[in-house]
């Protein structure tokens, strides 16, 4: 893929560097791997956690004592996982003075994580911090995750729909936007094929960091020491006709399967902030800035469309058109959705996620909006891309997107 660089005016306001940008001093991901089977299954969450709290600081050997702040997007633990969080910072050798907290906005956790800590930097509450991501969906996910709801407030249609299982929710936007099994099967494969193809070009070894960990083996229940360094999720040989194969999994005559919607998984990201002024004077890198984020509701029964809506508002903050974008990481909840948000953007599919994305590499919730921006940096370096936007729908019934740009 080479990128058509666009040169409106907007583009080239946003492209402008300024001593108050906020900017990517580092960006650095786990491997995605599968959940209750891949290689982070017996790794708690807090430590993978750890692992890319520290990594993120020593790749630029910044003293962690100016580290101001920490958010951590985090899905499923009980009790938002924020106690797990600050003894993860603990142990990854940041010192007590710096804060920590949780978000969960579901899907866009990470995304919500970063766009905190940019917002503090830019308030001047804080010169440096870390927004993050972590969900190890081998330990929290499943029915117990659930809470009961008050009847009352179950007299709302929308509020009620909040509760329908994410799968049903792939069905409706399928049928309310004519969305075939085909058409899902023949994205999913492609995501598939371009994960396989990038996996193999080694593309995503520089923004993962390799772990070493422990794992049982289910066959021996032997536990081994394991180098987890790549994403154990992406499959090669994937066609839409190997897909056609698979039972709907939501419904009987359903479109949405195992094989076309994003993968149960473990892993963590974390991304390093400052601003301009504050990189320069301390000689670090700069990989990039973040430009701004915007979040959407829509319907919660067709939660899936976020990015739908969530897209041309962030452009509309920025005044950025679709041409301007040079590529675009749309998280694959599942393929109806992602199609739909697409073809609803009229966005050419070869802009759209360069190296594969969910229903490949795998979607640990709190995790994804964090790893986009790894990912980003790094097509943005393999392709010359400058501008990228992430985006991704949320559970419940919202969009989330930012706009960052590559200083590669």
């Amino acid at each position: 893929m080479s990128v058509q660089a666009s040169t409106s005016a907007a583009k080239a306001r946003v492209l402008s560097k300024s001593d108050d940008d906020i900017v990517i001093v580092s960006a650095v991901r786990s491997a995605i791997t599968k959940g209750k089977k891949g290689g982070f299954k017996d790794t708690k969450p807090e430590l993978l956690l750890s692992h890319v709290l520290r990594a993120a600081y020593e790749k630029v050997s910044l003293d962690p004592k100016l580290i101001d702040d920490i958010a951590v997007g985090n899905v499923l633990p009980p009790g938002g996982g924020a106690t797990p969080a600050r003894m993860a910072a603990l142990h990854a050798g940041i010192p007590v003075e710096t804060s920590i907290n949780t978000v969960n906005r579901q899907c866009s956790s990470g995304l919500t994580a970063i766009t905190q800590i940019a917002n503090e930097i830019k308030a001047g509450q804080i010169e440096i911090g870390i927004g993050a991501g972590v969900e190890s969906m081998t330990n929290g996910f499943g029915a117990g995750a659930m809470a009961s709801i008050s009847d009352e407030v179950l007299t709302n249609q929308d509020a009620e729909d909040c509760l329908l299982p994410m799968g049903i929710t792939s069905e409706n936007v399928a049928a309310s936007y004519n969305i075939s099994r085909a058409t899902q099967d023949a994205f999913a494969a492609r995501s598939f094929q371009k994960a396989a193809a990038a996996q193999k070009a080694g593309k995503f070894k520089a923004e993962i960091l390799p772990i070493r960990t422990k794992w049982v083996d289910p066959k021996t229940e032997e536990e081994k020491e394991v180098l987890v360094d790549s994403d154990d999720g992406i499959r090669d040989g994937v066609t839409p006709e190997s897909l056609a194969k698979l039972k709907p999994a939501f419904k009987k005559d359903g479109t949405t399967h195992a094989g076309n919607a994003s993968q149960v998984s473990d892993g963590a990201a974390a991304v390093l902030l400052t601003k301009r002024s504050t990189a320069k004077r301390l000689g670090l890198p700069i990989l990039g800035k973040f430009v701004t984020s915007s979040v959407i509701g829509v319907p919660p029964k067709i939660m899936g469309v976020g990015p739908a809506y969530a897209i041309p508002k962030v452009l509309n903050l920025t005044g950025l058109t679709l041409e301007d974008v040079d590529f675009f990481e749309i998280n694959e909840a599942f393929a109806s959705q992602a199609v739909m948000s697409i073809q609803h953007l009229g966005i050419g599919e070869e802009k759209v996620n360069v190296n594969g994305g969910a229903i490949a590499i795998g979607h640990p919730l709190g995790c994804t909006g964090a790893r986009q921006v790894a990912t980003g940096l790094s097509i943005a370096k393999q392709t010359g891309g400058r501008v990228f936007v992430t985006s991704m729908c949320i559970g419940s019934g919202m969009g989330m997107a930012a706009v960052f740009v590559s200083e590669h």
